[in-house]
């Protein structure tokens, strides 16, 4: 589905799409978008930011409030590092900055395609993959789920990939440039501070305290690692014996003084 007001656009993108093999259905409006998606969610959303009636990041940050977990590529004017942190943050599975070459716009949707195709019936159906587990913190690839200590724990999209990748390597220290290349797509656009603003709002989710993190940790000067957090060490009984009490003497009173 093609969210854009610029009637121009959105017809390019639907014939690129169409020579492509797909179908496309375009909406000029926010809440149209919303409808639409409510009525028969696409396999695929290009959303356009800046639209009239409801733009483009409410429109996101309302479908991900519904639970609907759609493959969404946000196409924006605006290139300032917060927009884009921003569309991260509210689940964008990539981001596109104006004017865009339609030839990469298709080569980024072939890529965010390929990561939901349904294998071919001829194709042995590969096992699902284990949970990862860390400690208390659970990663199921499968069914896209975070577990903390049992308690389910919602991530979007581009925190999700960062964690799985660090869970299936627990204990190993990830560089910034190594979990960006965890958010396809994004790499080209914004900096290292993408990956940090991930690993604050994780350590938000999964950490009882985020100031003073046990799992998400930082290794200065490289980069993050994620561990279970170290059990707490028993202190150590003193093996004195404390000196037996001695009895305490009775008081003597002074003659010539009575009791109050």
């Amino acid at each position: 589905m093609i969210a854009e007001d610029d009637e121009k656009q959105a017809e390019l993108v639907r014939r690129y799409l169409e020579r492509e093999g797909h179908c496309a259905t375009v909406v000029r409006d926010g809440r149209a978008a919303i409808e639409l998606v409510r009525r028969q969610p696409p396999d695929l959303l290009i959303l356009d930011v800046m639209m009239p009636k409801c733009d483009g990041l409410d429109v996101l940050r309302i479908l991900r409030a519904e639970g609907f977990d759609l493959l969404v590529l946000m196409l924006t004017a605006r290139s300032t590092e917060d927009d884009l942190l921003l569309g991260l943050d509210l689940g964008a599975d990539d981001y596109m900055t104006k004017p865009y070459s339609p030839r990469e716009l298709m080569a980024r949707v072939r890529t965010l395609l390929r990561r939901t195709r349904v294998p071919d019936a001829a194709e042995p159906e590969p096992e699902p993959a284990a949970a990862l587990t860390v400690g208390a913190l659970a990663v199921d690839p499968e069914r896209h789920e975070v577990t903390v200590e049992g308690e389910y724990v919602e991530c979007t999209p581009g925190e999700f990939r960062i964690l799985a990748a660090m869970a299936a390597e627990p204990g190993r220290v990830f560089t910034r440039q190594q979990l960006l290349e965890q958010l396809h797509g994004f790499t080209r656009y914004i900096g290292d501070r993408t990956v940090d603003v991930h690993i604050m709002n994780l350590r938000k989710k999964i950490e009882p305290e985020p100031r003073r993190p046990q799992r998400l940790v930082t290794v200065f000067g490289v980069g993050y690692k994620l561990s279970a957090p170290k059990p707490p060490t028993a202190s150590r009984a003193r093996t004195s014996t404390a000196a037996p009490e001695r009895p305490r003497s009775p008081v003597r009173r002074s003659r010539g003084v009575r009791d109050a």
